[in-house]
């Protein structure tokens, strides 16, 4: 991965919030969120720190995210913000960013938690957020994603975006802090999921896709109007689609559907990318598009895969709303 200069600029950074971006959390079991478990120091010990105080007892503010730990961090956005800070040892920026995020986020004693992700220990974390260079922070509040910078950054600019970030989650109603999530975590119990769901929980986290869409299929045979499972189905195989889609291989695909504005295959996955990266009404315009400039199986083709992306969004997005009415336009 490259190592590009810092970006966005601290006055960029009042333009963060969370439209256009794919919850992460859909994927999760409804459990109340936890209390991150300790860190692990770069030297393998358990990290003693965690608050500007260093009290015993108290919850850490980092933590070392894993693809194990990951939507249980993704759980707790819901309560604090979560600044998932990816970082490679073959990145020689990344030390000196880990520590001024450290810092930073110590200094707002528990207002949010930095998650570290080494991407070469744990690269499916770096799938997650569409990472093609490291450092890289990416916030994520109420489960959805909202990028903050690329490559080196000094103290001054990571808090000028925090500062930032909590207007975000405060306008979001996320303004707890790490010691409210862990008492919410202890008292309340989870929920148990239906059996196929639990299934399909299990195979995801597992990086089981066809597994999980097995499992969403048959409970949607068992109980046709399940929108949970027609949503994780649609998830799950957007995943899939996208699970080995080299950063080189997308680049293509987006120079081919350019050339090509009638290759249905090229259209279908350059939408799919832009789902993943927030980028909703480019990937339902693009197929809305298609759709009015095509005709026969390839056209019934990409409306069925417009109503699945409208299920991984949710059908109750006012994009997806907005979508209907294109795609409507261009049917009738």
């Amino acid at each position: 991965m490259s190592s590009p200069g810092y970006r966005p600029t601290p006055a960029a950074a009042s333009q963060l919030n969370l439209r256009g971006a794919v919850d992460l959390s859909s994927l999760r079991r409804p459990a109340a969120p936890q209390a991150p478990p300790a860190a692990a120091s770069a030297d393998g010990g358990a990290d003693g720190g965690g608050t500007p105080n260093g009290d015993a007892g108290t919850a850490p503010l980092r933590v070392d995210a894993t693809e194990t730990n990951f939507q249980d961090l993704v759980q707790l956005s819901a309560q604090i913000p979560v600044l998932f800070l990816l970082w490679s040892r073959y990145a020689p920026e990344s030390p000196a960013v880990l520590d001024a995020a450290e810092r930073v986020v110590e200094s707002y004693g528990g207002r949010l938690v930095l998650a570290a992700a080494d991407v070469d220990a744990f690269p499916q974390l770096a799938q997650a957020f569409q990472v093609q260079a490291v450092p890289t922070a990416v916030a994520v509040v109420k489960g959805q994603p909202v990028p903050l910078f690329q490559g080196p950054a000094d103290d001054a600019q990571i808090r000028d975006l925090v500062e930032e970030l909590l207007k975000v989650a405060a306008a979001n109603g996320v303004t707890g802090s790490i010691g409210d999530a862990a008492a919410q975590g202890e008292e309340a119990e989870p929920e148990p999921l239906p059996p196929l769901h639990q299934a399909a929980i299990d195979a995801i986290e597992a990086g089981d896709y066809s597994g999980a869409a097995a499992s969403y299929k048959q409970a949607l045979l068992e109980q046709p109007a399940d929108a949970d499972a027609k949503a994780g189905l649609a998830q799950v195989e957007l995943m899939a689609r996208l699970e080995n889609l080299s950063a080189p291989e997308a680049e293509n695909l987006r120079d081919l559907a350019a050339q090509q504005p009638d290759d249905i295959d090229a259209q279908l996955g350059v939408a799919d990318l832009d789902v993943s990266g927030g980028h909703i009404e480019d990937a339902f315009n693009r197929i809305i598009t298609f759709i009015g400039r095509n005709f026969g199986p390839e056209r019934e083709t990409a409306r069925v895969r417009l109503l699945e992306l409208f299920e991984v969004v949710g059908t109750q997005d006012e994009r997806v709303a907005k979508a209907r009415q294109g795609l409507a336009r261009v049917l009738f």
